[in-house]
């Protein structure tokens, strides 16, 4: 038996060797699997949005359909003030705050209508001074109204005089000499005292003439 053995034991042991060689080759130890995370530093960021610009508007100084209007003399408040178009003498008149007390309102037509860039002085009642109670710009040119849309012929200028029938560009500056050099007529017969207007003339235009 012990012969046997040591027959065989020279081919075992290189036998036995070799296997355990193979099978440490075909089952490796210490291998393992690696988790591959990407850095932090690569990780895409949100675009920026963009920011959004201001609209700006710009206002209008006046709006549409709107007029301005100059308030002077005896009101409580005088100044320029804004109104819609349809506007007339006493809405203007409430808006400066009313009249004070020494106003002569009878100067003064409240229904009239305006018209941009209008003036309107208020006077004081028994004021002698040339005086502009209502000033406003008319297609035909610059025409000094008086109460119930005659022509004031103590405030009219040469233009607003010339609308009168009968009343022509010398006439007109005769009128105007007059009232410079005599003050304003104390009433619409006082006309006839200026050179070159009589009877006939007068006849023909009283009805649309005023001192107030």
């Amino acid at each position: 038996m012990q012969q046997i053995f040591s027959k065989y034991s020279r081919l075992l042991i290189p036998a036995a060797v070799i296997s355990l060689l193979a099978l440490y080759f075909l089952f490796p130890h210490g291998e393992s699997d690696e988790i591959v995370t990407a850095p932090s530093d690569l990780i895409e960021a949100e675009p920026p949005q963009p920011s959004e610009t201001p609209t700006i508007i710009n206002e209008p100084e006046t709006e549409p359909g709107n007029i301005l209007i100059e308030i002077k003399g005896q009101v409580n408040a005088p100044g320029v003030f804004e109104m819609p178009a349809d506007s007339r003498l006493h809405d203007a008149i409430d808006l400066a705050g009313g009249l004070l007390p020494e106003a002569d309102d009878l100067s003064l037509n409240m229904a009239m209508k305006l018209t941009d860039e209008m003036s309107v002085y208020v006077p004081k009642m028994g004021e002698t001074a040339v005086t502009t109670p209502v000033i406003t710009q008319s297609p035909g040119g610059t025409e000094a109204a008086g109460s119930g849309g005659t022509v004031n012929i103590n405030t009219a200028d040469e233009a607003g005089l010339t609308t009168l029938n009968g009343i022509g560009p010398s006439k007109a500056a005769a009128i105007i000499a007059h009232r410079e050099e005599h003050g304003p007529f104390a009433s619409i017969e006082a006309l006839k005292d200026v050179t070159g207007i009589g009877d006939k003339t007068f006849e023909n235009l009283k009805d649309a003439i005023s001192v107030n």
